[in-house]
């Protein structure tokens, strides 16, 4: 395969793909990740992961680059990451106790294909006290997160069940990403 770059500089994606064994730098695109007026978070998410490959390959033309995005979605509004710990707090009490949804869009570029999908994932959140909210914000972990938690770290004990690939939910769908390397003609 080419020189393989990922588009992204989280860390979480960089263990994922790693998980994969492949070979890979690392190139973190600056794009504006502003949502357009009625946007979905399908639309949104894929756009994205798409805006963050074509940079990658206009900067390195000869390599295949993997990029993502993912964002959740409670009653058809995009949650992102929290602001503020009151901002937290507001969206824990949205998701509190309710089934939810994390998107992931996905996209494998070269220079003479992009191949782009968006993956869904159903996550249910338990009923948050107050008590637990206080608690998880002073851990430090919701900062910076997508709906302010992290599946992969202490918020695992919140969450009583998912449907749907636990890889998209940390940031990066393993299975859908093999697969579409697997496709592109390099």
């Amino acid at each position: 395969m080419a020189h393989l770059i990922l588009a992204s500089s989280s860390p979480r994606r960089k263990e994922l793909l790693q998980q994969l064994g492949l070979d890979f730098e690392i190139y973190s695109p600056d794009i504006d990740e502003t949502v357009l007026l009625g946007e979905t978070v399908e639309q949104y998410v894929e756009r994205l992961a798409r805006s963050k490959a074509q940079v990658v390959l206009n900067l390195f033309p000869e390599a295949t680059v993997i990029a993502a995005d993912t964002s959740l979605s409670f009653a058809g509004k995009i949650i992102g990451k929290p602001e503020s710990k009151q901002h937290a707090f507001e969206i824990w009490m949205q998701l509190s106790g309710q089934w939810h949804d994390v998107f992931s869009g996905i996209c494998v570029a070269t220079a003479t294909q992009i191949l782009s999908q968006v993956v869904q994932t159903q996550v249910e959140l338990q009923q948050l006290s107050h008590t637990k909210m206080e608690k998880y914000w002073a851990t430090g972990e919701p900062i910076g997160k997508a709906g302010a938690y992290a599946i992969q770290g202490i918020a695992a004990q919140y969450i009583p069940q998912i449907r749907g690939s636990y890889s998209n939910v940390v940031g990066l769908p393993l299975y859908e990403i093999a697969q579409l390397l697997e496709s592109v003609k390099v």
